[in-house]
């Protein structure tokens, strides 16, 4: 059994049928999301009794590590991770800014203080092996499906590199749900995960530091708002009209943009919080002042930001990447029209740190 798979009463329920006193179990909690440790002999204040009682039962680690690659820059790396069933699952840890620039942030000061620095670790992590979305753009498109990843498992890709961090008394300060797989389709443990890594007496990691991308499923976004809860949402648009997002994103023959947005109107309605819209910026497909036009009276009046990015290169798609020069242009007119947009910097080019592509050449 998967520990991190655990919520806090399955936990307390598994070491009462243990026979063991009710208080082991916030030991074992503060143990995994506060002290960090990944192996039963940490947990020093526990008898050894227990310790090999856990060792016989619960996994730590539900992966090991296939192989990882440092960008160039070393702001970047990324991590492809083999599950037991042979399935692979990548995750990123993307690095703004140099902790040498602020000696408070260490792993020792509040994770409010390092999550509202400059100084970002921000993790990119799966919620399925494979997608089933298709997206021609995307490298885990082109794989296709394998299977929903546990809550653990989602999990478990936060604490490894939380882990390493604290090695280099560094600390988590973001996590987006934009690696393998459309977090929606997964979306009941995508949230138990979430609701475990929040937990105020575990990891207590704030819920606006965490983001989920979805390419707009919108049932989900509509029970999403309903939750009414302070994690940010993030919709791959990528262009504006529907024959032309069909292309490129099938899900667009179920829910048509005009659905998507309806969808966002009512999540902005019920949680006041603002939304993203993703933007792939491909050279001479959507990345024109004209297509800008549209898209902003496609979001007027929505209480909206678009972040735009140059199309990471994969070997299933010829699309090529906007240049900066198309992508400002892109940007202002978006913003004359009052719309506010951020050009993203890629990173990791050079290690192929787009969803799926380590693992569709590991595969």
């Amino acid at each position: 059994m998967l520990i991190y798979d655990l919520d806090y009463p399955t936990l307390t329920s598994t070491l009462k049928e243990w026979n063991e006193p009710a208080y082991r179990a916030k030991q074992i909690w503060q143990g995994l999301y506060q002290h960090l440790y990944n192996s039963p002999e940490q947990f020093t204040t526990l008898p050894k009794s227990l310790r090999e009682k856990m060792t016989e039962n619960f996994t730590f680690m539900p992966f090991s590590v296939k192989v990882y690659q440092d960008s160039s820059d070393k702001s970047t790396r990324k991590t492809l991770f083999e599950l037991p069933d042979g399935n692979l699952i990548e995750a990123v840890l993307m690095r703004y800014g140099d902790p040498a620039d602020n000696p408070q942030i260490t792993a020792a000061a509040p994770q409010s203080m390092m999550r509202g620095a400059k100084n970002r670790r921000t993790l990119c992590i799966s919620t399925q092996a494979g997608c089933a979305m298709g997206c021609v753009f995307c490298a885990t498109g082109q794989l296709g499906y394998k299977r929903n990843l546990s809550s653990g498992e989602i999990v478990a890709q936060v604490m490894y590199y939380a882990q390493m961090l604290k090695e280099h008394n560094e600390v988590v300060s973001n996590v987006v749900f934009m690696g393998m797989g459309e977090p929606f389709h997964n979306y009941d443990n995508t949230m138990a995960a979430i609701d475990r890594l929040n937990d105020s007496d575990g990891y207590n990691f704030g819920a606006r530091r965490f983001t989920i991308s979805t390419v707009g499923l919108v049932p989900q976004i509509r029970r999403f708002a309903d939750e009414k809860r302070q994690v940010n949402l993030a919709i791959s648009l990528h262009a504006i009209d529907d024959d032309a997002r069909t292309e490129m994103m099938p899900v667009n023959k179920r829910y048509k943009i005009d659905d998507v947005l309806e969808a966002c109107e009512y999540y902005v309605a019920m949680t006041s919080r603002r939304i993203t819209f993703e933007w792939a910026l491909i050279n001479g497909v959507n990345d024109t002042p004209e297509i800008a036009k549209k898209l902003a009276s496609k979001l007027r009046g929505l209480m909206c930001h678009v972040n735009a990015i140059p199309l990471n290169p994969t070997a299933g798609f010829d699309g090529k990447a906007t240049d900066r020069q198309r992508a400002d242009v892109f940007k202002e007119t978006l913003e004359q029209a009052g719309i506010p947009c951020t050009i993203r910097m890629r990173r990791g080019i050079d290690i192929n740190a787009g969803c799926g592509q380590l693992a569709g050449a590991n595969s």
